[in-house]
């Protein structure tokens, strides 16, 4: 058993000798075996050790193991100073496998050793980015979970603190080349870091950069493959992609893959989507996913027989107005419900896809689809006309704090949609059908709402071109108020993935991750 006497005379052996320190090699080995014995023993030779480590290359192995075992020691302050010097054995070939000790440490749940691994991975991702990130990359791989999980926080937290000149162009790429390996299979959650990570790189952030992300979101999407409406984790999986695609999409990154997948697979299935997350309307999530990509769709292969599937989409929940029986009342028990949520996403996308093929209405073969368009737009446009000034009505003189409750928050929103609607049909009622007019989504940031509600409040106040029924009190029926609950908080501006991201870990929905080897793999 090496002593603290011991300790501090081989110390001031090694310390005195100027040159040629490897020729002490028995003095080194003494402090080496410092870690064997008592308490302050082990707290001097984890300051020792690595003070003359790159003095004694052949004895490297043995002091970073010994090194390590202090790191693992049962005294919180032995371990806590083993791991403040370990950035002192990241030096040549050892930074890499030093880079992997300190990611296994990430796993304490000692919130001041957890503090000093995160300093230590930064020391020495200064030192040499690319050694360190194998170490990571290698954990999140073939690593316990809790270690992946809090490497790939680490990276998702730290990486965009570092400077430009550690995070150059060749490591931005490492980091790519390593990170695709690892969305191979990952969770939902992982999936979200990753993207954040990736989007954070400089050289990522260019046209050519946010195009080769569209590419890898696709790839993950599965889009070449057969939606099936009836699985979760298949729903699952398209909603995050897709909702992590959304922000990467501009007039030079286009959305047609995703726009075209939609329409082709997943349109066609709406009603038998199975949600992920209990309580989400996951139709109206699909299509608010669908009326953000619209703008940014470039040249569509299948363009009429795409636009046709959204188009009679938007007919189910564009009704014909009922038959009158002879007295004038409504034939039937019901009037049709007006879904102004579902017909705002549906109508936005026609309106961006249709200025593509302005054919699809105008065409002499399409004159039937137009005139029973056009009676749609008109019963339509009659109920939201109703609604829009009931709204305005229960908003009127309302500023500040009023408007920050949650009632008068959904009436807001809930406004901002049916103006929306009112500026989409009156740019189809034109003759022909017009394609001009431009709206942001309703749950799209907007400007504060006491600034904006005098511009929501004057705009759009005419309703399209429509003959008047003969009737004043059709006008006013109570038909045209939104059913219960249509309203909702789910109006709102959503962001799924903080919704509890995929069912599941790793090995659901995403692929399993197979067996992983446990335990210590220093």
């Amino acid at each position: 058993m090496t002593t603290v006497e011991e300790l501090y005379r081989n110390y001031g052996i090694l310390a005195d000798a100027t040159d040629n320190l490897g020729q002490y090699k028995d003095s080194y080995q003494a402090i080496l075996d410092g870690v064997k014995s008592g308490a302050k023993e082990k707290r001097l030779a984890a300051q020792f050790i690595p003070k003359f480590f790159k003095h004694f290359p052949e004895l490297a192995d043995s002091a970073i193991n010994a090194q390590l075992d202090l790191c693992e020691d049962e005294d919180l302050s032995i371990r806590r100073q083993a791991i403040k010097e370990l950035p002192q054995f990241a030096t040549g070939d050892n930074l890499p496998r030093v880079a992997d000790i300190l990611t296994q440490l990430l796993q304490t749940d000692d919130n001041a050793e957890f503090n000093l691994v995160n300093n230590a991975l930064i020391c020495i991702f200064k030192i040499d980015a690319k050694g360190t990130l194998g170490g990571l990359f290698t954990q999140i791989i073939q690593g316990e979970d809790i270690v992946r999980e809090r490497a790939i926080k680490f990276l998702s937290t730290k990486l965009k603190a570092l400077p430009e000149e550690v995070m150059n162009k060749e490591v931005e790429e490492y980091i790519f080349v390593e990170s695709k390996k690892v969305l191979d299979d990952v969770t939902g959650e992982e999936f979200v870091l990753f993207m954040k990570i990736l989007s954070s790189l400089k050289n990522l952030q260019t046209v050519s950069g946010r195009q080769q992300l569209v590419e890898l979101v696709a790839e993950q999407a599965d889009l070449e493959q057969v939606f099936n409406p009836a699985d979760p984790d298949s729903v699952d999986r398209l909603l995050q992609c897709t909702r992590q695609a959304v922000p990467l999409f501009s007039k030079n990154v286009h959305s047609t893959r995703f726009v075209t997948y939609f329409c082709e697979q997943v349109l066609p299935n709406l009603s038998s989507l199975t949600s992920p997350v209990e309580g989400l309307d996951i139709q109206l999530e699909v299509l608010k996913l669908l009326g953000e990509m619209t703008p940014f769709c470039g040249d569509m292969e299948k363009l009429e027989s795409n636009l046709k599937q959204l188009f009679e989409k938007l007919l189910e929940y564009m009704p014909l107005p009922p038959e009158e029986a002879e007295n004038g009342e409504n034939a039937g028990n019901e009037e049709p419900k007006l879904q102004f949520s579902y017909v705002e996403c549906l109508l936005f996308g026609f309106h961006q896809l249709g200025k593509k093929l302005p054919d699809f209405l105008t065409a002499k073969l399409n004159a039937e689809r137009l005139k029973d368009f056009k009676i749609r737009l008109q019963y339509f446009a009659r109920g939201l006309q109703v609604y829009i000034k009931q709204l305005r009505l229960a908003l009127q003189g309302k500023t500040g704090e009023a408007l920050k409750t949650d009632e008068n928050k959904i009436k807001v929103v809930a406004l901002k949609i049916t103006n929306n609607i009112n500026v989409l049909i009156k740019d189809l009622f034109h003759n022909p059908p017009s394609y001009k007019s431009t709206v942001t989504l309703s749950w799209k940031p907007v400007q504060k709402v006491e600034g904006g509600q005098k511009r929501m409040a004057e705009e759009n106040t005419s309703s399209p071109p429509k003959k008047q029924p003969p009737a004043q009190k059709r006008d006013t029926r109570q038909i045209y108020n939104p059913p219960s609950g249509k309203y909702s908080g789910n109006l709102g501006n959503f962001s799924y993935e903080q919704r509890g991201g995929f069912r599941g870990g790793r090995g659901r929905g995403w692929g399993g991750r197979g067996n992983r080897t446990r335990g210590r793999l220093y």
